[in-house]
């Protein structure tokens, strides 16, 4: 039996995180949550927030935006099923209890409040 070896560092196996097989899609659905405007707000404030409206499903949006799908990004922002949180918005949630379904997909953060 040989002693170990302490000068040489132990080797690290990354396999697990290349032969995660999962699309985009279900990648996202794992960052999906419930969260109070508390939690929303000082992405609001970072001009990052955005609605989605609720025929969309959060993990559609955010895999177009992590896909880079500009095309569809832009047609749901010029039919206003996705709209850039404004001020307005954020008063009018600002001294609620509503629960907003989120999704962040980094810069940007989704939302919209839970029925």
């Amino acid at each position: 039996m040989t002693a170990p070896d302490h000068d040489q560092p132990e080797q690290m196996n990354y396999g697990l995180l290349g032969e995660d097989q999962s699309s985009t899609a279900e990648k996202l659905e794992k960052f999906t949550g419930v969260v109070p405007w508390s939690y929303l707000q000082p992405h609001f404030k970072s001009g990052v927030l955005y609605f989605v409206d609720p025929a969309l499903p959060l993990v559609t949006v955010g895999a177009a935006l992590a896909d880079n799908n500009t095309t569809q990004v832009e047609a749901w922002l010029k039919a206003g099923d996705l709209v850039k949180i404004e001020a307005l918005h954020a008063t009018q949630w600002e001294n609620t209890n509503t629960q907003f379904e989120s999704l962040v997909v980094s810069p940007f953060v989704l939302c919209r409040p839970t029925s």
